[in-house]
């Protein structure tokens, strides 16, 4: 795995010495090893990378990678430029027009959102290739709670967005005043209609952070 820098690397740096950490470690150089095992290792922390602990405004936070091949790439519900928009990525791009009016984009990169302060996280970092949640319960719950925590020691307005119950299930280490929690279910074709579409995440987020003396978020991707 490619190595955490900056000011996550220092707000993350206990969980590394941590038991299910050095286990969640090696099991993972192990499935990287014997299976196909996606993003590819060097983009299991894009998030992190793109999005430094102090810039974080908004959290947009999934359940785990993308299964297929070619489509995870360390950020939740991105994928790069050239590759097929996954049926959720299509319905959170549903959601953004219906919300802001912005053009849907005709590519699926989220960096723009990233490189502004939206970390795009998900609950689990890696997943075997065809099979969701198959990295269930080897330590990255662990960690990414430990990474909402520090978010949560954060003295500033922070906007967090949890999509679908292993998201929704982080919600009960939130408790700093100046936060926004906005819960819908997944944005996949199995629960958008189920109160996904209509949430009106992206308009509620901005009106939040202008509320509180923040820049907006330009979701619109060119």
């Amino acid at each position: 795995m490619a190595a955490i820098s900056g000011d996550w690397e220092a707000a993350l740096k206990p969980e590394f010495g941590k038991p299910y950490y050095r286990e969640l470690y090696q099991k993972i150089r192990e499935e990287y090893r014997t299976h196909t095992v996606y993003p590819p290792a060097g983009e299991i922390f894009t998030a992190f990378h793109l999005t430094p602990l102090h810039e974080v405004k908004v959290v947009i936070l999934g359940q785990d990678p993308y299964h297929e091949p070619g489509q995870a790439e360390g950020l939740s519900f991105s994928v790069k430029k050239g590759i097929e928009l996954p049926p959720s990525l299509v319905n959170i791009y549903q959601e953004l027009h219906d919300d802001l009016g912005v053009p849907i984009p005709n590519h699926g990169s989220l960096r723009s959102w990233a490189e502004q302060g939206v970390l795009l996280l998900n609950t689990l970092l890696t997943v075997r290739a065809h099979a969701a949640f198959s990295h269930r319960g080897i330590g990255w719950e662990e960690f990414t709670d430990a990474a909402i925590r520090a978010l949560d020691k954060e003295a500033r307005p922070i906007v967090f967005i949890l999509w679908g119950r292993p998201a929704q299930a982080k919600k009960a280490l939130i408790h700093a005043p100046e936060r926004l929690v906005i819960e819908s279910p997944h944005p996949s074709p199995l629960s958008a209609y189920r109160g996904f579409f209509g949430s009106r995440p992206f308009s509620r987020a901005n009106a939040f952070l202008v509320e509180h003396g923040e820049t907006p978020i330009d979701w619109e991707i060119q």
